[in-house]
């Protein structure tokens, strides 16, 4: 018997998109028990970024109304591995199975097990049999905008497997709780 023990930590995601330059307390709350943040994409006022919660891994890009400032500091797109999951974060993503002009090619191509995107406000979570890959939108964590609903997604990455997935409904749009 070995006495050679493998360790793979389980890793807590918060995952939330389109703040157009609001973020809140509840938002925040949600934030603090996960270890890494996920932003994708319109991100506006920079000053979101520096309201997340402190010691957080964050893994953050930019969206079609993001100015140069917050195109300087954050890609467009991600591409990283975290669990012995590929991940691809983009903003325009379009869904299953009809995807923004380029997205399937660059999913075909780069061949992640989950694909994240923002930008439709609309949260949506579906697997892609044809691409073999979880497609995850988070919704909108901000106020501008035709959603009714504010929401993120909370899950964790452990071994390869997303587990323990969760839609938080954060308010109305235009009601704070």
């Amino acid at each position: 018997m070995s006495d050679f023990v493998y360790f793979c930590a389980m890793v807590k995601v918060g995952l939330i998109s389109d703040s157009h330059s609001y973020i809140d307390e509840i938002v925040l709350k949600h934030l603090q028990a996960v270890d890494e943040v996920w932003h994708a994409g319109d991100i506006g006022d920079l000053g979101v970024i520096e309201a997340l919660p402190s010691g957080k891994i964050l893994r953050i890009i930019t969206g079609n109304i993001d100015d140069q400032a917050a195109q300087d500091r954050f890609p467009e797109t991600l591409i990283f591995d975290l669990e012995d999951m590929k991940v691809l974060m983009t903003h325009i993503g379009g869904k299953p199975p009809k995807y923004a002009k380029g997205i399937k090619s660059l999913l075909k191509k780069e061949k992640p097990q989950l694909f994240v995107c923002g930008h439709s406000h609309i949260c949506k979570v579906e697997y892609d049999r044809e691409l073999n890959c979880l497609y995850m939108n988070p919704g909108a964590i901000g106020q501008h905008g035709f959603h009714v609903m504010r929401t993120l997604l909370l899950f964790e990455i452990e071994k390869g497997e997303i587990q323990g997935l969760r839609v938080v409904e954060l308010g109305k749009r235009g009601r704070l709780k």
